[in-house]
């Protein structure tokens, strides 16, 4: 099993990029669906498909070529086959706040059950064995970690409140009823988020495996963008997830020889060769500007060849260790690789068993081993491109 996460600014061209990935894997023989992670699904039309197509197939894969298929999720068909119970209590309880019922029924649409039915499918794929290859055209920078989030966010839930909750609500919904009108979850509620935590399970291994699972970052060479893509090389760190590839999108071909275009060019070069130093060893794919809309299959398979050339998609480019748990003598240290971290944007706190980085809007919570959680004192600090947290004994301190 193979899965490539593409990730990056919005507009820098990810979904042609999947795309093409796409279409060379299918080309060498592997059974392979590409999955459309954003909300506003473009795959199809990246693909020029009729979109009555899409619509037939309610969300399920369409097959767009010789194994090669395509999958857009489709919400409304989600929540009749995972979340229903779900969706319906909250529906209830925003109709008794005196929201009108069709209202009700959009606002019920939580953020994220598309995400979560999303990694249920992967995570199905993979048990299953149903695709050799994966290939995720994810949403924007911030949404592509929230996304990513969501296992170890359910977990720390699962673990931490879920049967505190449960048991609390059993225990005061019969008085809560006489007190008040909004309705309490009933049992078949807490089933249901149990029964989507349990299909979830494992799937958050299967991303941070790097023999499995690896992300490559599509940017453009500009200064904006350029910033976006340091910051999510961080951030999927920050989440164990291997970064083994830079696709350099959209350069000015040097059959560009219009006067008017000089000192863009100029400027993206500058910017390619930043990008060397920034990311250096992780390799960069320049890719040309093409000089029409990439759209059709023809149109991807010459991408993914300008994309490529003669390697094999499907290889990892680049194996590193964004986090580790290691012993030194008595000490245990938990290195972060963090390129491009700014010290002052760090936060760092430990509570019980967790570790808790945070990195401007981003959170993460590191459950911790009880021997290392055990240790009385904790001190960090950047060593190379780390974040590096020690755990050590007062004696020792």
């Amino acid at each position: 099993m193979r899965i490539i996460f593409f990730a990056g600014k919005g507009g820098v061209g990810k979904t042609s990029v999947s795309a093409a990935t796409g279409i060379r894997s299918a080309m060498a023989g592997k059974r392979t669906v590409v999955m459309s992670l954003d909300t506003a699904h473009s795959l199809s039309d990246v693909f020029d498909l009729d979109q009555s197509l899409l619509e037939q197939h309610k969300g399920a894969p369409v097959k767009v070529g010789e194994n090669l298929w395509i999958q857009e999720v489709d919400i409304q068909e989600e929540i009749k086959k995972n979340w229903e119970n779900i969706y319906e209590y909250i529906a209830e309880v925003l109709e008794t706040t005196g929201v009108e019922g069709i209202m009700a029924e959009e606002l019920a649409i939580l953020p994220g059950m598309e995400e979560l039915s999303l990694l249920m499918h992967i995570n199905r794929y993979v048990k299953e064995n149903e695709y050799d290859v994966i290939i995720l055209d994810s949403a924007p920078t911030g949404e592509s970690i929230r996304f990513i989030s969501i296992p170890t966010v359910l977990d720390w839930y699962m673990k931490k409140i879920f049967k505190i909750q449960r048991t609390f609500v059993k225990y005061v919904r019969p008085v809560a009823k006489k007190v008040m009108d909004i309705p309490l979850p009933d049992d078949d509620y807490y089933k249901a988020i149990k029964g989507l935590f349990d299909r979830l399970e494992g799937v958050d291994k299967v991303l941070e495996d790097p023999e499995i699972t690896t992300v490559r970052l599509v940017c453009n060479p500009e200064k904006i963008v350029l910033k976006e893509t340091q910051r999510g090389f961080m951030y999927f760190s920050l989440y164990k997830m291997h970064v083994d590839a830079i696709i350099m999108n959209r350069v000015l071909p040097e059959s560009v020889t219009d006067a008017y275009f000089a000192k863009w060019k100029e400027k993206q070069a500058e910017y390619v060769e930043h990008a060397r130093e920034l990311f250096a060893p992780v390799p960069i794919f320049p890719v040309d500007l093409f000089a029409g809309e990439v759209l059709g299959y023809e149109a991807l398979g010459d991408l993914a060849e300008k994309v490529y050339g003669e390697k094999d998609p499907l290889t990892r480019f680049y194996d590193s260790k964004p986090y580790q748990l290691i012993k030194e003598g008595d000490k245990y240290k938990v290195s972060f690789y963090l390129p491009f971290l700014d010290k002052g944007n760090v936060d760092i706190n430990r509570s019980e068993d967790e570790l808790i980085v945070r990195l401007g809007s981003f959170k993460r919570h590191v459950l911790l081993p009880r021997h290392v959680a055990d240790k009385s004192v904790v001190r960090a600090k950047v060593e190379d491109q780390n974040l590096c947290v020690y755990f050590e004994d007062e004696e020792n301190g």
